[in-house]
């Protein structure tokens, strides 16, 4: 005699049945040989770059910045990219607060996600604060919105309405058109020295690839390949 069927599980509704619905890597993903990757992870990074923007990738130089304050408290933002060079060595960013500073030794985490191939990058490594000459200068080769939203308060501080806020943005723009080499003096240009450097593909049947970049005391770097 034949046992009767379970019944079915009852669909999952509300937030949890729109989650539990999504998919991911729906096309086909691009392969990836370790053995073929370059001996430093910057070469890499700019190839990957490349080929994320040719895969139609939204924004590909959007990346995560996590940071933590002098009690370890972390922190996490969106930001835009503005530089991969230095000898293969080198990220520019420009993080909320100086709290990437705050905490020794002074360590930040960089995330790069490109759905459209199913890539990740995260960057690992100490952050320094360039010289006011040098925040001014990378200031002042961004747009006039950029200079304006400098000059607009002081970031992640309390403001006290939506009216204030616009008021003291259009005076900021203003200011930016009239005075194009205006001071911005809490605006600070970070530069972030990779330690570590992971390289991840995805995979459909779940074995991803992991290459992961270390940078040895002689400055040179090791490559590790990981378990997903």
């Amino acid at each position: 005699m034949n046992e009767p069927d379970a019944p079915a599980p009852a669909p999952l509704t509300g937030f949890t049945g729109l989650l539990h619905a999504q998919r991911v890597w729906e096309s086909e993903l691009p392969s990836f040989d370790p053995a073929s990757a370059p001996d430093a992870p910057l070469p890499l990074f700019h190839a990957w770059f490349a080929e994320a923007v040719a895969a139609g990738q939204v924004e590909p130089h959007a990346m995560s910045l996590a940071t933590a304050d002098a009690d370890g408290l972390p922190d996490v933002r969106t930001l835009l990219l503005h530089g991969a060079d230095g000898a293969g060595s080198t990220s520019r960013a420009m993080p909320p607060a100086p709290r990437a500073t705050s905490s020794p030794p002074g360590r930040t985490a960089l995330g790069f996600y490109w759905p459209a191939q199913g890539r990740q990058v995260r960057v690992r490594g100490p952050v320094a604060r360039c010289t006011p000459a040098e925040s001014h200068a990378d200031l002042h080769a961004r747009s006039t919105g950029a200079l304006a939203a400098a000059l607009t308060g002081a970031q992640s501080e309390v403001v006290a309405s939506v009216a204030e806020l616009h008021r003291a943005a259009d005076a900021a723009w203003e200011r930016a058109r009239v005075e194009p080499d205006a001071e911005a003096p809490t605006w600070t240009r970070y530069v972030v020295e990779p330690a570590e450097v992971e390289f991840f593909q995805g995979d459909a049947r779940r074995r991803h690839i992991r290459l992961r970049y270390r940078r040895a005391g002689d400055g040179e770097w090791t490559r590790e390949l990981l378990w997903p």
